[in-house]
């Protein structure tokens, strides 16, 4: 069985004017809501439980759990001041319930849904290969192909999609890491990915490499003009 977190609470301040007034996880492509192509790829997998975790124009996400009956609105009131390391000690209780858990960003665009209804062996990042350098996050692996970095900026290697799963075992040790980290102010400021990173000696991840089309990062507005020229408004 399997449980999801979807971190929307961020300002999404590079796409501003538009996030002004509309969070961007519900700005619309092709006259759907980002977030709902990652739902929907959740919902299509049978992922039982979702929690979504809100905060800056949260109210504007109270119809997801009608529309979809097995997510759960979660507030995050540290969202302008902390980093999404919060996010992830919001929603900390499903991973910590036994179950294999997915951690996905809110503002993806996934263009397969059954780009998850895939067997996961391994706690892994859903990564697209990127050769030269990549200045965004990436992830490093040794020859066997077991996660030895998550950190910006690398060369050859694949960068972060926004999407990650952890089995409930590695789920019950990342909880464990995110709490410590979590109870001094000074990593309050920190993505979560960065404890991820400092802990991979523990947890038992791997790579999941996707094609460029299957999942699309939106960070700006020319990156969202050119996706809705591709898919429609």
């Amino acid at each position: 069985m399997d449980y999801a977190i979807i971190m929307a609470s961020g300002q999404g301040t590079r796409l501003r004017p538009l996030t002004l007034q509309t969070p961007k996880p519900l700005i619309r492509i092709a006259n759907k809501p980002m977030i709902e192509t990652v739902l929907n790829a959740l919902c299509q997998r049978k992922v039982q439980k979702i929690a979504v975790v809100v905060g800056y124009l949260g109210e504007q996400f109270s119809y997801l759990p009608q529309k979809y009956p097995n997510v759960q609105l979660i507030q995050n009131k540290n969202y302008a001041s902390e980093n999404n390391i919060s996010s992830v000690y919001t929603a900390k209780q499903l991973l910590m319930e036994n179950h294999n858990c997915f951690i996905c960003e809110a503002d993806l665009w996934l263009s397969r849904p059954e780009i998850l209804c895939l067997d996961i062996k391994h706690s892994c990042y859903f990564g697209r290969q990127f050769t030269g350098y990549c200045d965004d996050w990436v992830l490093e692996q040794d020859a066997q192909g077991r996660l030895t970095r998550v950190g910006k900026g690398g060369y050859d290697c694949c960068a972060l999609a926004g999407i990650s799963y952890f089995t409930a075992k590695d789920a019950r040790l990342l909880v464990n890491f995110i709490e410590t980290a979590y109870s001094y102010p000074e990593n309050r400021n920190k993505f979560w990915d960065e404890i991820v990173n400092e802990h991979l000696d523990s947890l038992d991840m791997t790579v999941h490499v996707i094609q460029d089309e299957d999942i699309h990062e939106i960070d700006t507005v020319e990156e969202l003009t050119e996706m809705r020229a591709r898919y429609g408004g």
